[in-house]
């Protein structure tokens, strides 16, 4: 199944399954989602409740050693001791899935990446969105945010990579005129 998501001017969902042919629009975006998976045979799960208010839920991965090492001796700290609110998982790589306190998602997740990096000498690299490219709503603290995040993260993770410095990376921000 290949499925396609677009929001429609009047608030409804669209999504399609291209190797089915199979489209569906709803007010509701998971019903699309879930009609979708059950027109393609997959166990469609929903999505879990929300979190308190002044809560954001997020996951964190760290793409820099090999995949699969969620049991390299490297993570043992942040295995034994992971920050408040966050659990390790093995998605391929390490990764943390975390319900942390911030004045917004992007707040709760430099404050998570910070406390890991201090308490444990990992820099956390992305938030394993897979196609960000796949634009997904206009929530400040859904989906939409956590791409926002993966790519600043990945970014400057890259970034260096290559040897360019936090400077450098600002600088280019500054230069496009973005704010």
């Amino acid at each position: 199944m290949n499925p396609h998501f677009h929001r429609n001017p009047d608030g409804t969902t669209t999504g399609r399954n291209d190797a089915s042919g199979y489209t569906v629009t709803h007010a509701d975006e998971e019903e699309v989602k879930r009609q979708l998976y059950e027109d393609a045979g997959w166990e469609y799960t929903p999505p879990p409740p929300p979190v308190p208010p002044g809560l954001h839920r997020f996951p964190l991965v760290h793409e820099e050693f090999a995949p699969g090492a969620f049991e390299d001796e490297r993570y043992a700290g942040l295995r034994d001791r992971p920050p408040q609110g966050c659990v390790p998982v093995g998605q391929g790589c390490f990764a943390l899935e975390c319900e942390r306190p911030g004045k917004s998602l992007l707040d709760a997740v430099a404050g998570t990446v910070a406390e890991i990096r201090r308490e444990h000498g990992l820099v956390m690299s992305g938030l394993g969105v897979e196609k960000p490219h796949e634009w997904a709503g206009r929530d400040r603290e859904g989906y939409a945010a956590q791409i926002v995040a993966h790519l600043v993260l990945t970014a400057a993770h890259r970034a260096r990579l290559l040897g360019y410095g936090r400077k450098e990376v600002v600088r280019l921000l500054d230069a496009t005129g973005i704010e």
